[in-house]
């Protein structure tokens, strides 16, 4: 593999070396690396030539084919491309226009530590922030997962997602930097996702756990055969839930499936080829080139802030404020205010995030175990954990569930399930239920919305008494 320097350079030489290989293909308008290259070369002319500023909005209104390629002409002209999210609403994109610093000067030739990309996260208070990364965090990410994850990473790429989501974004520029090439999806479809590995148009496919299920089910409900064509399936983005892993084995019987750790701002942190047999908390070892510290912990195995150091760090935040999740920064360290520790083996086990941690009968109690738990239940397709004031014990430990297509709960068999599988104290003291269940832009539950809908309907609410019921959040 060549070592490039930028992001944008391996498009020009794979358009050298195979100019009629297909660089992205959206199933509509496959486009090969000379055509690719011939788009980015045209749009990083026409910046060059003009007087737009250092920071230039990636062309919402286009394909994503023609996303990618105005995307990497903005790189090859020095610029910072700014990826925004199509369902953002008007307001939010206003304001995160507006936030965004306005640089007329020159821009400088891309290099290894100039800007190429911003990329926006979730804030607590709803405006994104804007992260902001170099060349090098990514080329160095490119070459830890090649390095980590063998050759099928370096195999056609199916990223089916936005180009909004930095996930999808990588995945799709993971393809091009190896000149493998990569298949993309606006919209994600589980039917067609199935159909094109199993036709051979790809056999790394890069997804999120909720793509996965749905995948999962829509394949046994169909009895669909094995697609032994996948060589590797990356998974990232939210918790695994990996009792389900011995069916995505037999969905992709030749397929190496590896769990990654990590953020925006960090890239990789640790990896783990999934295993039903790990422990839940685990998300595996560091990858090279990454250093862990745990801080504050009160003792061996008990959580404390996950600080991590390596040349796959983000630049800065850009635009937004400090609402309270911004990354931590000490030297060269930085947190993402994740609490985990280092078990016996080495590997990284991630308790939860700190501005999630509920203290209870006052005892910590990390959301992600019970939602863990929960998830595992054979009816349940998604949990949330939330607690709510209590006089007796400070704050109380309430779920909200979605149900399985088919499935009937019952919180009597829910409690039971966790009384058997976690200490009393973090067992949930009430359920809900929630039927139309809220998913943030990078597909992931949308954990603030269920809090806000669960404070209105638990306000007036008294405390739970006899048997617990299923009861239905609006």
């Amino acid at each position: 593999m060549p070592e490039f320097a930028t992001v944008d350079a391996p498009v020009a030489h794979w358009a050298r070396c195979r100019p009629d290989a297909i660089a992205i293909d959206d199933g509509r308008r496959p486009m090969n690396f000379a055509q690719l290259d011939q788009a980015v070369r045209a749009r990083a002319a026409a910046l060059a030539q003009s007087s737009a500023p250092a920071v230039v909005w990636v062309d919402e209104h286009a394909d994503l084919p023609a996303r990618v390629a105005d995307f990497l002409g903005i790189v090859a002209s020095g610029r910072c491309a700014a990826v925004g999210d199509p369902d953002w609403p008007g307001v939010v994109r206003r304001q995160v226009l507006a936030s965004i610093p306005q640089d007329t000067a020159a821009p400088p030739s891309p290099g290894p530590a100039t800007p190429f990309y911003i990329g926006f996260t979730s804030g607590s208070t709803g405006l994104p922030k804007g992260f902001r990364r170099t060349h090098r965090s990514w080329t160095e990410s490119f070459r830890a997962c090649l390095d980590a994850f063998g050759p099928g990473a370096a195999t056609r790429v199916l990223a089916p997602g936005r180009c909004s989501h930095s996930l999808f974004l990588f995945g799709m520029l993971l393809g091009l930097w190896t000149g493998a090439g990569v298949l993309v999806q606006e919209q994600f479809s589980a039917a067609r996702a199935l159909d094109s590995l199993e036709q051979g148009a790809a056999s790394c496919l890069m997804a999120v756990p909720s793509q996965l299920l749905v995948m999962l089910e829509l394949a046994a409900r169909r009895k669909r055969a094995p697609i032994h064509g996948v060589s590797q399936v990356i998974i990232s983005g939210a918790r695994w839930m990996r009792h389900r892993t011995v069916e995505l084995r037999a969905l992709f019987p030749q397929a190496r499936i590896v769990e990654f750790y990590g953020a925006s701002e960090t890239s990789f942190i640790a990896w783990t080829d999934a295993d039903p047999g790990l422990p839940a908390e685990a998300v595996g070892r560091p990858f090279a080139k990454v250093e862990i510290d745990v801080r504050g912990a009160q003792g061996p195995g008990t959580p404390g802030l996950i600080y991590v150091r390596s040349p796959m760090l983000f630049m800065d935040y850009v635009g937004g404020g400090d609402d309270g999740t911004a990354a931590l920064r000490k030297g060269d360290w930085m947190s993402v205010r994740d609490m985990g520790y280092l078990d016996e083996q080495g590997r990284l086990c991630l308790a939860g995030r700190q501005k999630r941690m509920i203290v209870t009968q006052g005892k910590n109690l990390f959301p992600e175990e019970v939602e863990t738990v929960l998830a595992a239940h054979p009816g349940v397709a998604a949990a949330s954990v939330h607690g709510v004031p209590d006089e007796l014990r400070g704050m109380q430990v309430v779920a909200v569930v979605l149900a399985n297509d088919g499935a009937q709960l019952r919180a009597a068999e829910l409690a039971a399930w966790c009384r058997a599988r976690l200490e009393p104290y973090k067992a949930p003291r009430r359920y809900f239920l929630c039927q139309h269940w809220p998913l943030t832009v990078s597909s992931k539950t949308n954990h603030a919305a269920l809090a806000a809908a669960l404070a209105a309907a638990t306000t007036a609410e008294a405390a739970d008494s006899g048997e617990p019921r299923l009861r239905v959040l609006p």
